[in-house]
């Protein structure tokens, strides 16, 4: 496969090839955009040369020449990192460039980013994503942008490449709160449905009968759509780790303590979610919670 665009498609820059990274990256590519991506893992790097993308050896070589930089890296702390100092994404890009964070990471960190590329001449949007490794792979996420309506603009066919709901929430910052109450509404549907889950299969229920025909009324969700068969399966191979959910949960609360908003049932669930990794279940799909409700409804054994 060529990744050689048409004149009129911007160079794309990559950075993070994750388990969302690296599908969304080879959308970009599929659509017929020219992209060069970095990231720490040099397989990942392989995949994407694979894909007919073009690996780099640095932050500083695959921004260089690019007209959109896109960033999916874990949380804040690698936003900045990537982001700022010598090597970083600032330092290098060029004037005019359009930087799209696809990260999770805090509504604050957004708006500082913005603020401080702006003075270098680059221009930034917030974009977080929600759909998971298959809504990444399948093209079809929600994406929640933060920035001005021209950039948003500009960036829309890039998007419609990489999701199905794509929204511009507000300024800078907007589209991380959008996604800190996604993650929070998440976590409670997962929650609510590993205790379904242990509850039907305690009393005796056929699960597989029982989780369609839930699914088919009021309490259905994509959630339970989409995790149905990892709770029937216990199947927690990661689509979106304990790890990163936990830090989402800590995003949330503390952006809703900021603003006054109370989170009975997401604090919650928001300690649940820690005690499920202190467990050590940390690098689980977040479909995992049912195991702390397992551990929580099994009798210790008698001496």
């Amino acid at each position: 496969m060529s990744n050689l665009a048409a004149p009129s498609r911007p160079a794309i820059a990559w950075i993070g090839l994750g388990i969302m990274g690296s599908p969304m990256a080879e959308n970009l590519i599929k659509a017929g955009y020219a992209v060069t991506g970095y990231t720490l893992e040099q397989d990942k790097l392989d995949r994407l040369a694979a894909a007919g993308g073009t690996a780099a050896a640095s932050i500083a070589e695959a921004v260089a020449e690019a007209d959109v930089i896109i960033t999916m890296v874990p949380a804040s702390p690698q936003v900045e990192a990537i982001a700022y100092g010598p090597d970083g994404i600032l330092a290098h890009a060029k004037t005019g460039a359009l930087l799209i964070d696809m990260s999770s990471i805090t509504p604050q960190t957004s708006i500082d980013l913005a603020k401080n590329a702006a003075e270098k001449g680059i221009r930034v949007l917030d974009a977080p994503v929600s759909g998971g490794e298959a809504g990444a792979i399948e093209a079809v996420l929600s994406i929640m942008v933060g920035g001005h309506q021209a950039d948003f603009d500009t960036a829309k066919p890039l998007f419609e490449a990489l999701g199905k709901t794509i929204v511009l929430c507000g300024p800078h910052g907007a589209g991380q709160t959008v996604k800190a109450a996604n993650q929070l509404i998440v976590a409670i549907n997962i929650q609510a449905c590993a205790e379904a889950v242990v509850f039907l299969e305690k009393s005796g229920v056929d699960l597989t009968a029982a989780l369609d025909v839930l699914n088919g009324g009021l309490a259905g969700s994509t959630v339970l759509t989409r995790k149905k068969d990892n709770f029937k399966n216990r199947d927690f191979k990661p689509g979106f780790r304990i790890d990163l959910h936990h830090k989402d949960m800590g995003i949330v609360t503390d952006a809703a303590r900021t603003v006054g908003a109370a989170l009975p049932v997401g604090s919650l669930v928001a300690t649940l979610v820690a005690s499920l990794r202190a467990q050590g279940d940390g690098g689980l799909d977040h479909s995992a919670l049912l195991r702390s409700v397992e551990r929580l409804s099994t009798p210790t054994p008698k001496d």
